[in-house]
């Protein structure tokens, strides 16, 4: 796989007085970390200030949490073709904020990424810019207009790390088939939007009481689950593997559940906005609350939640797609639909451990090692020794407000605008190059 970052820190550096938290290996333990040219020396109990080399620069972590930095598999660079909502630049600098050090880029970019030389220039550009790592999919069918299947193999061995249609479904069940046939070949993954799109046309919200009470079009939860039984039958068919991104319906997760357990290789994630939000949160029609999917029922919420515990979500993406003023700024029916999700990624996450859903350390596994296995992207998502130096240190109890203009992304448009949150990112280092500071970050002496 092509890295998008080949620059590295040079010499040594360690955090020491830190609550550890590695999920790959179970850690959960105060200690400190040892790195040295970009590269994670040494980790535990035994990495103290007074047994480091006298040349070693020393973070006093003050309890405070050392996690691998964040893997967010699902997000949206605008790179190439709407730079006016975000840019590779932007997007890296909001992941840094978020402690995101490593992003999948979906490949509905314009030209789409279908090609080899769409795969060279993310990379090549996202190694200029020097922020997050940017890895992408590649378009499972040319142009992502669901026809003609684009060429896997070359874009898999180019260094796409899974395929997908970017925000549009897969809809025509033999180019899907032929996707998950072909991907067995090098064990690819392809990943689904699943919503059944003729059910779901032309609807902006979810269906129900409240879509009729505010004289919306709605879209009927089972335009979700019928995606998703159909394609999973395909899985039976060919042996592939499928990957369902953003459930946000209960009904998805109970036949997620089910297929699990026939031992198919069927894995899904969902997004911060579809077990924090209800469908009350387009109540006083807010298009920052538009999404795809929609926001779905406190039942669902809640079942979503449930998924979550129980491991049949097996990961978290921010699920970031970036919209400029101009289109979310209109009626309801008319925005576009979408919400920004680097820079809340971790502290919505948490308030599954502040609510005594996830234990803290499972919870930092959903977004860090889970997805970077799914990915697989060796030496991401861990703090194992050897493995590049990718850490965010974090204070999971302290207390903000979600701002969206005080973001570093171009766009603003977060449907947690004004809320109040419990956890901040105080440091984001890459390669162990420190690429975001918190303001109130005081150094070590």
């Amino acid at each position: 796989m092509m890295p998008a970052i080949r620059a590295k820190a040079s010499g040594k550096t360690a955090f020491v007085n830190v609550r550890l938290l590695d999920p790959a290996t179970g850690l959960d333990q105060t200690g400190g970390l040892l790195m040295q040219d970009g590269v994670i020396a040494e980790i535990g109990p035994s990495v103290t200030r007074d047994n480091l080399p006298s040349d070693c620069r020393v973070i006093d972590g003050q309890g405070l949490c050392l996690a691998p930095g964040l893997v967010d598999m699902r997000v949206q660079v605008r790179e190439p073709g709407f730079e006016h909502q975000e840019t590779i630049e932007t997007a890296g600098k909001s992941a840094a904020a978020g402690g995101v050090t490593t992003m999948v880029a979906l490949p509905n970019t314009d030209p789409v990424i279908d090609d080899v030389a769409g795969v060279e220039f993310v990379a090549r550009r996202a190694r200029k810019v020097g922020l997050a790592k940017v890895f992408v999919y590649g378009a499972v069918s040319k142009g992502i207009e669901g026809h003609e299947i684009t060429e896997m193999g070359l874009l898999h061995q180019a260094g796409a790390v899974a395929f997908c249609d970017g925000v549009n479904t897969i809809a025509s069940a033999r180019l899907l088939r032929q996707a998950l046939s072909y991907s067995t070949f090098f064990d690819g993954m392809i990943v689904q939007h699943p919503e059944e799109p003729e059910l779901s046309r032309g609807s902006h919200m979810n269906s129900g009481e409240l879509a009729t009470r505010l004289g919306l079009s709605g879209v009927s939860p089972l335009a979700e689950v019928i995606q998703i039984e159909r394609d999973i039958r395909l899985v039976e068919m060919t042996g592939g593997r499928l990957h369902f991104s953003h459930i946000s319906t209960g009904e998805s997760v109970e036949v997620i559940r089910k297929a699990k357990k026939r031992g198919l290789k069927i894995t899904c994630d969902t997004a911060p906005f579809y077990f924090a939000l209800n469908e009350n949160a387009v109540s006083d029609y807010r298009t920052f609350a538009k999404l795809s999917p929609p926001l779905r029922s406190e039942d669902d919420r809640q079942a979503i939640v449930m998924g979550l515990a129980d491991g049949t979500i097996d990961t978290i993406a921010s699920d970031h797609n970036p919209q400029d003023q101009d289109s979310k700024r209109l009626p309801f029916a008319q925005a576009a639909a979408g919400g920004v999700g680097l820079e809340t990624l971790l502290p919505i996450t948490l308030e599954l451990y502040h609510n005594g859903h996830l234990s803290l350390l499972e919870a930092i596994d959903k977004i860090t090692h889970a997805p970077a296995k799914l990915m697989k992207l060796e030496n991401h998502g861990t703090l194992k020794p050897g493995s590049a130096a990718d850490i965010v240190m974090f204070d999971p109890n302290r207390p903000a407000k979600i701002d969206p203009y005080k973001f570093q992304s171009k766009s603003k448009n977060s449907p947690f605008d004004g809320r109040l949150i419990q956890g901040v990112v105080l440091r984001t280092l890459i390669d162990g190059r420190e690429v975001f500071t918190h303001p109130s970050c005081i150094e070590g002496s």
